[in-house]
């Protein structure tokens, strides 16, 4: 039941904002600190059963990822969470405590809700060890356990990415976790007897660092050159240059684009034109990677726009920039709305 309501949960989440994703581009590195709250735990042996309490302690995470540039990423995750025993029920006082770690392959998506702040959700599965350390012992004297054993796990997790602007690539992560232990765990009492561990489950809370590898700005695709426009019209008249700018993370044609580029249509059957460029720009706000798909995107929905005016699809050359050519010269991060443009040059 836990799952499932996790898992729900998970997907209203996803679901309204998949076509926002933020995307994590090729591999990347992450270690997360915090404290593991282990909720009661089924416990038995030949004398009788309880739940066994215990206090949160610390907890921490590594991991290694890929992410595919479109919101989703997964990775290989390590983990180490310890509680200490406290009490049986409302029985006797327990003394020791429970180091649980383990590998985890986990699924992520990551989501752009117009906030400086990145949230994302996932899932996994993996195995956990789970180690009962200088003897978990009842105070009463009635058992006195120790030793190491596994159980498939699976965890669901829930998460929020701050990027820092002052160092590219480097994110400031607040997690949260629940990890369920599937199986249960047979341990050995010290004369000879059976102490059996159920189910397990547990929230974990994490702060930590993500820095994403290989995050240089990637360079601007080479573009054939342009002859100048005295040299390639012969008219007398000097290129013509017409603006449509775009909603933010949007590739869609507002109103008032269609609008201009109707005009620009219509111009180019008026004047000598040989040539049309049709050049697409972001502003800073996405990643390199993901602005120069989105400045093509555009580029390639005016230049559609003008085919259905009428201008030949073959006097058009469509291309994107991404945010390399600012018309308001910002720096990362920035929704600049005056560099979210596509440039129709009627040459």
């Amino acid at each position: 039941m836990k799952l499932r309501l996790a898992l729900a949960a998970a997907t209203c989440l996803a679901l309204p904002l998949a076509a926002h994703a933020q995307p994590v581009t090729g591999p990347y590195v992450s270690l997360g600190a915090g404290t593991s709250i282990l909720n009661p735990i089924p416990a038995s042996d030949a004398t009788g059963s309880g739940k066994i309490l215990s206090r949160p302690s610390y907890a921490g995470d590594a991991a290694v990822g890929y992410g595919f540039g479109n919101g989703l990423r997964v990775e290989l995750n390590g983990d180490f969470y310890r509680n200490t025993a406290h009490k049986i029920g409302g029985g006797p006082r327990v003394t020791g405590g429970f180091n649980t770690y383990g590998p985890m392959v986990n699924a992520l998506y990551d989501m752009n809700v117009g906030l400086p702040i990145f949230p994302y959700v996932g899932a996994g599965v993996g195995y956990q060890w789970q180690n009962l350390d200088s003897a978990l012992r009842s105070s009463t004297g009635g058992f006195a356990v120790r030793g190491n054993r596994g159980s498939f796990a699976y965890n669901v997790i829930a998460g929020a990415a701050y990027p820092l602007p002052m160092v590219p690539g480097l994110s400031v992560t607040a997690e949260y976790k629940f990890t369920q232990l599937v199986e249960s765990r047979n341990y050995s009492e010290g004369n000879g007897l059976k102490f059996k561990l159920g189910q397990e489950s547990s929230h974990t809370f994490l702060l930590g660092l993500r820095y994403q590898l290989f995050n240089a700005p990637a360079a601007a695709p080479a573009v054939a050159p342009v002859a100048a426009p005295v040299a390639a019209a012969p008219a007398p008249a000097p290129a013509r240059t017409y603006l449509v700018f775009f909603d933010w993370d949007k590739a869609s044609l507002t109103p008032r684009a269609t609008q201009i580029i109707a005009q620009a249509a219509s111009d180019s059957k008026t004047q000598s034109t040989t040539t049309i460029d049709v050049n697409g720009y972001t502003d800073t706000s996405g990643t390199p990677v993901y602005n120069q798909g989105l400045s093509v995107r555009r580029a390639k929905a005016v230049a559609a726009q003008l085919v259905a005016d009428g201008v030949p699809a073959s006097e058009i050359t469509a291309q994107g920039f991404g945010d390399t050519k600012l018309l308001v010269p910002t720096g990362p991060g920035v929704r600049e709305p005056q560099n979210r443009r596509v440039e129709i040059i009627l040459n």
